[in-house]
């Protein structure tokens, strides 16, 4: 309990524009085996993330989701806490790039907000970025002109390159409508645990719709 299935088809039916999950090594978000029921019922868009194991790229090419997003947390991490080192793994990232690309998955790529990272994303044949915005959240309180502003510049990188941008990482109802009116031409962004639990409170369709509202009316 909740069936996760029957959440899914709530979140979509309560506005939201896609279902991410991230299965880890040790099961505790979502399990292998629901990804195929999740599949079936999907109706906006799939995003599977995860850390490119042999077994997460043989259930992502068996799945064909509209997205994958490649993140490079180790089996033991707590939760997502960097972004790739786009130039170190070049040679990893291009081949499991190709493969995913070669199905018809779009390839996003967790990553900090730096040029360099960019620049060896949009070397590696990556679609799109999902800038890691954890820092941003952890200085928002104190100073968010200059939070978010190494995210504005890596935005105008991003676009200069040609890679379309996402984001995720701690961003929440305080934080979310001040990043994307900054942040030009976000794609999309991925928020779970700060949804869930504003929704013990404001129930979960209410707080779909408080999202949406922050996304789409920027001050």
């Amino acid at each position: 309990m909740p069936n996760l299935v029957q959440v899914a088809k709530d979140c979509e039916q309560f506005g939201a524009h896609g279902i991410t999950v991230h299965p880890r090594p040790d099961e505790r978000h979502v399990r292998y085996s629901d990804i195929p029921a999740l599949k079936k019922i999907v109706t906006t868009e799939f995003n599977i993330e995860g850390n490119p194991t042999p077994k997460f790229l043989e259930m992502v090419l068996a799945t064909k989701p509209d997205q994958c997003t490649l993140v490079p947390d180790a089996p033991d991490a707590l939760t997502s806490d960097n972004g790739w080192d786009t130039i170190t793994h070049h040679d990893f990232l291009k081949e499991v790039i190709g493969s995913l690309k070669a199905s018809g998955i779009r390839v996003s790529l967790f990553i900090n907000p730096v040029r360099e990272m960019l620049e060896g994303a949009k070397v590696v044949g990556a679609d799109r970025v999902e800038l890691y915005t954890g820092p941003y959240a952890l200085e928002f309180a104190h100073d968010r002109k200059g939070a978010v502003q190494p995210y504005k510049e890596a935005g105008l990188i991003a676009q200069d390159l040609g890679l379309g941008i996402n984001a995720g990482h701690d961003l929440n109802l305080d934080n979310l409508n001040y990043f994307v009116s900054h942040v030009d031409n976000v794609l999309e962004v991925s928020i779970g645990h700060a949804l869930i639990c504003d929704s013990l409170y404001l129930g979960l369709h209410n707080t779909i719709a408080q999202y949406r509202r922050a996304l789409e009316f920027y001050n």
